[in-house]
C-alpha cells in the first residue's frame, strides 16, 4: 500500500474517531440528569456503546460510499470482480476485529453491573465488588462505609404503589439523599416493574417472591416512579413522585408521617373504576386504595 493512501486512510480514521468521541459526549445529554449514583456508570457505559456505535457506522457508511462513488464497473460491464475467497490476512481480521469488540463490550458491560450491585431475584457473586456500594464519582457520593442501609418494603399491586418504612405507610417514596437504599419488592397480584428513569434502575416485582433491590440516590429532587411493565386496564395511572431529600428533611418527614392517622389513599385507578356504567364490559377490579399515614395527594395539597 502506497504512504499516500495509509495517510489519507489514517486521516480518515481519526476524523472518524474525533466525530465519534463528540457523539458519545452528546449521549450525556439524551437522558434525564443523574439522580443516583448506579445512573452515572449506566450513562458512561451508555456513552461508551455511543462512541463505538458511531464509529463503526460512519465507517461502513464511508467504505460503502467510497465503493458507490469511484469504485463503480464500467457501463456493460457485467464480469465479476476480483476473487477474495483464500485470503487468509483478510478472514483473520474481519474476525478478529467482531471478536475482540464483542468481548470488549461484554467485559465492560459486567464491570458496570457488577460494581451496580443493585442484587435482583437472582444470587450473584461478585467477583470485583463483593455486594459493596458502587464506586461511583467521589466528589457526588458519599460514602458508604459506616452508613446504615435505609430498608424499605414496597408494595405493588393493581393499580397503586405503597411504601412501607416500620411504623409510616406512604403513597410516596422519600429517600434520603447519599445514603444506600434498600427496597424489598413484593407483588400481591401480576408482574409489575419498578422503574424511576432519573436513576437508571429497574427491576421487574414478580408476584410471590421478595426481591431485594439497592441503589444510591446522589442528587435531591422530585422523580417519577413508573411501573415498566404493563399490568392491566388502568396502568397509566401507576406511578407516583419519588422525593430524595437530606436526611434531615428525610426524618423530620418520618416523624411528622408517624403522627398523621392512616387514612385510604387517593387511588386515581379506584376513581376511574367507580365513574364505569354498569353496561361496560367487565375488567378486573382495582385493589382497595392503601392505607397510609402518608399520600402524594395530600402533598400537592399541602
Amino acid at each position: 500500500m502506497k504512504l499516500r493512501t495509509i495517510l489519507i486512510l489514517s486521516g480518515i480514521a481519526i476524523a472518524i474517531a474525533l466525530i465519534s468521541l463528540w457523539m458519545g459526549q452528546q449521549a450525556y445529554t439524551w437522558f434525564p440528569p443523574q439522580a443516583s449514583a448506579e445512573s452515572i456508570l449506566v450513562d458512561n457505559l451508555f456513552s461508551f456503546l455511543v462512541t463505538l456505535g458511531t464509529f463503526i457506522f460512519l465507517g461502513v457508511i464511508g467504505t460503502l460510499s467510497y465503493s458507490v462513488l469511484f469504485q463503480r464497473a464500467d457501463k456493460y460491464d457485467s464480469s465479476d470482480g476480483p476473487p477474495i475467497e483464500g485470503n487468509v490476512k483478510l478472514e483473520i481480521i474481519w474476525t478478529a476485529i467482531p471478536i475482540a469488540l464483542v468481548i470488549w463490550i461484554a467485559g465492560y458491560s459486567y464491570q458496570i453491573y457488577d460494581q451496580m450491585s443493585i442484587l435482583g431475584p437472582m444470587e450473584h457473586v461478585h467477583m470485583m465488588a463483593a455486594a459493596q456500594a458502587a464506586p461511583m464519582d467521589q466528589d457526588k457520593v458519599a460514602t458508604t462505609e459506616n452508613i446504615d442501609t435505609e430498608n424499605i418494603d414496597v408494595i405493588a399491586r393493581q393499580w397503586s404503589w405503597e411504601f412501607r418504612y416500620g411504623n409510616v405507610n406512604s403513597t410516596e417514596l422519600h429517600l434520603p439523599n447519599n445514603r444506600r437504599i434498600k427496597l424489598t419488592l413484593h407483588s400481591e397480584d401480576v408482574l409489575h416493574g419498578f422503574y424511576v428513569p432519573a436513576f437508571r434502575v429497574k427491576q421487574d416485582v414478580i408476584p410471590g417472591r421478595d426481591i431485594d433491590f439497592e441503589f444510591t440516590p446522589i442528587r435531591e429532587g422530585k422523580y417519577r416512579l413508573r411501573d415498566s411493565e404493563y399490568s392491566g386496564t388502568y396502568f397509566a395511572s401507576m406511578q407516583t413522585d419519588v422525593v430524595v431529600e437530606s436526611p434531615e428533611a428525610y426524618q423530620q418527614w418520618l416523624a411528622d408521617a408517624a403522627k398523621r392517622s392512616p387514612i385510604a389513599a387517593y387511588n386515581p385507578a379506584s376513581a376511574e373504576y367507580k365513574k364505569r356504567s354498569n353496561n361496560q364490559w367487565k375488567i378486573v377490579v382495582p385493589a382497595a386504595p392503601p392505607v397510609v399515614n402518608y399520600s402524594n395527594s395530600q402533598a400537592s395539597a399541602l
